[in-house]
């Protein structure tokens, strides 16, 4: 779509509203952003967009928003809302962020989607990607939004893209030159009204453009991605850590082994890998396997997987306090998050659990809470949930704040403790997003 003197009205005033705004402009668009938020949440974007000359409101979505030629939607917004179906009842073109920002970006991308491990992985691939020697940007839901940096990408370069579920409800074109589905387990089912299916599906988009000359890359030990998988015309790697694959990645003992129709390319030891865990060796064979697909050196690749020091706020070591460990696991927004998070750790637990609840279904962490966790400290809107839910299995406390929490941690645990903040849920009844509260935690910690 040629965008010049068109109006483009943009729901959603973060960095991702804030970066498609500036990209519309740069190439000739009248943008005009609308966020329902108050203005106090959103001071430093929206200086952004003042200082860029670029037309806002907060507080609401007034009519103007539907004086447009296109409405693009920032992820944070529900696909279903009342602005969206308004857009969609008046005939608008309604398209999601990384859909906008695809229209502009010249390079190739490998884009990653999942339930969980997206940003690990998508961290892993960018780094090992530059460590090959392939100029390559980090972008989507982690760090820079794709928007912000979509007209840089040279044909050569490479964009390692993680993209939600929100996201590809809206695309039209979007496709990714290798698309990676990680796992899918249940999760946002708030967003899709409680339905599995209509969640797993919604993944299944992320190859819904590719042909022949695209790639795909699926884990074969997720039972609900292999439910859903749809027809298509892509070349399709697996990755398993239970069964021997084709044309994949799968373990061979202590050896991870890349085979192309059946025969072997590449391998290293599972101690090549440095970031720890079934989930993380998942992680990195989809990333071997974005790797082979370009032929990259395989002694290259060992070196950048055993280089590699994971994601901030994924099991991030704080601060250890009189022998107690506080551990930032914000990123952790669904159960089988904590689920991950918990089997990482044998000693004993205090955890920090709440936020904005998805549909949680805490009967599924219930044995290992049980068998690990010494108190739970509930916050934010599901605080009263899961105090319900947990105060007659193991001690529970609500606290109203993360501040509160730690002061508590600190009185409470003993040395060999483990204080692990591992939400479960998302953060936006307290934060602006899950960095914010990992960031928040990490600044508590860091004054004692």
């Amino acid at each position: 779509m040629e965008i010049k003197n068109k109006k483009i009205s943009i729901i959603g005033a973060a960095k991702s509203g804030v970066g498609a705004a500036k990209l519309a402009k740069k190439f000739g668009a009248i943008p005009f952003v609308s966020d329902s938020g108050s203005e106090d949440k959103l001071k430093s974007n929206l200086l952004v967009l003042k200082n860029s000359n670029i037309d806002y409101e907060v507080g609401q979505h007034s009519q103007r928003v539907y004086d447009c030629d296109l409405m693009v939607v920032s992820p944070g917004v529900p696909s279903d809302s009342e602005v969206i179906n308004t857009a969609k009842a008046k005939k608008l073109k309604v398209i999601s962020e990384i859909e906008f920002a695809f229209w502009f970006c010249k390079g190739t991308i490998i884009g990653i989607t999942g339930t969980n491990g997206k940003t690990t992985t998508t961290s892993l691939c960018g780094y090992l990607f530059n460590e090959c020697g392939a100029k390559t940007y980090v972008a989507g839901n982690i760090g820079l939004a794709f928007s912000e940096i979509a007209d840089q990408v040279k044909e050569n370069e490479f964009v390692s893209l993680e993209v939600s579920s929100f996201q590809l409800d809206l695309i039209d074109k979007f496709n990714p030159k290798v698309a990676m589905i990680l796992n899918i387990t249940p999760d946002h089912l708030n967003r899709y009204e409680n339905s599995v299916e209509r969640y797993a599906l919604s993944k299944q988009r992320i190859y819904m453009n590719q042909t022949e000359n695209e790639f795909l890359i699926l884990g074969r030990d997720s039972e609900l991605l292999n439910q859903y998988i749809l027809q298509h015309k892509s070349k399709t790697f697996w990755f398993s850590t239970k069964e021997k694959v084709n044309d994949g990645c799968w373990l061979d003992g202590s050896r991870v082994v890349f085979s192309r129709n059946g025969k072997e390319e590449f391998s290293c030891n599972v101690s090549d890998i440095f970031i720890r865990g079934e989930h993380n060796i998942q992680n990195a064979m989809a990333v071997i396997v974005a790797a082979k697909i370009f032929d990259f050196e395989n002694e290259k690749i060992i070196n950048a997987l055993n280089t590699f020091r994971g994601v901030e706020h994924r099991l991030e070591f704080v601060k250890e306090i009189e022998g107690i460990k506080f551990i930032n696991d914000s990123k952790a927004t669904n159960i089988d998050s904590v689920i991950v998070a918990l089997r990482s750790f044998d000693e004993p637990i205090f955890l920090i659990l709440g936020g904005l609840d998805k549909g949680n279904d805490y009967s599924t962490i219930e044995e290992l809470v049980i068998k690990k966790v010494k108190k739970i400290y509930a916050i934010g809107s599901s605080a009263e949930k899961i105090f319900n839910y947990f105060h007659n299995k193991v001690k529970t406390e609500i606290r109203k704040d993360l501040e509160e929490v730690v002061a508590s941690a600190l009185s409470e645990a003993r040395a060999g403790d483990v204080v692990l903040l591992s939400p479960a849920c998302a953060s936006f009844d307290m934060f602006e997003n899950y960095e914010h509260r990992g960031k928040v935690f990490k600044e508590i910690v860091n004054k004692i």
